[in-house]
């Protein structure tokens, strides 16, 4: 476990899958072709908080929905990638647009169209209910599955090898003037 949380010590950009890590995997589709996604709220704090703490978020995603560009939005994530079924050159593009060497990049799947950049990456996560050849690939897979809690798993653990989560999670008491 130490091995996994002096890579998690090094980690400048954490790069999320969605369906799947950020959702359950469910797609909700209306008759009028509008596509519904549940997030999870407290994976979104955890993003924020990540961000507060000076850790970069980007996504990319096989899938486009305007669903996911009005969450990242809101959460302050301007990294997104969408309709990428090879998510390959995204992560290039990424990878160029932001200057950060492997070492220090974490990303986080739950299927195998994920592999390509976990094999990459220093810091490889699968969500619980990942599939298993997924898994057997993955340093580390967070204790609760995709759009149930893996995404804030995934910030609190980062945040916590870096000696922030406490700190952070301390500045949310109200203590009176």
């Amino acid at each position: 476990m130490q091995d996994i949380i002096e890579k998690a010590k090094k980690i400048e950009m954490v790069i999320f899958d969605v369906d799947g890590v950020m959702t359950d995997s469910s797609l909700f589709i209306g008759d009028d072709g509008q596509e519904y996604k549940a997030f999870n709220s407290k994976d979104g704090h955890g993003m924020r908080m990540l961000l507060e703490c000076g850790v970069k978020a980007a996504v990319i995603t096989g899938r486009k929905s305007r669903v996911v560009e009005h969450r990242m939005k809101d959460l302050g994530v301007s990294l997104v990638y969408q309709g990428y079924r090879d998510k390959t050159p995204a992560f290039e593009h990424l990878i160029e647009e932001v200057g950060i060497s492997m070492d220090k990049i974490a990303y986080v799947g739950d299927d195998v169209v994920d592999l390509p950049i976990m094999s990459r990456v220093d810091f490889a996560i699968a969500v619980q209910d990942a599939h298993p050849f997924v898994k057997q690939h993955a340093h580390w897979i967070t204790p609760r599955c995709g759009g149930q809690g893996a995404v804030r798993d995934v910030c609190e653990f980062i945040l916590e090898a870096q000696g922030m989560l406490a700190d952070k999670l301390e500045s949310y008491l109200y203590v009176p003037a």
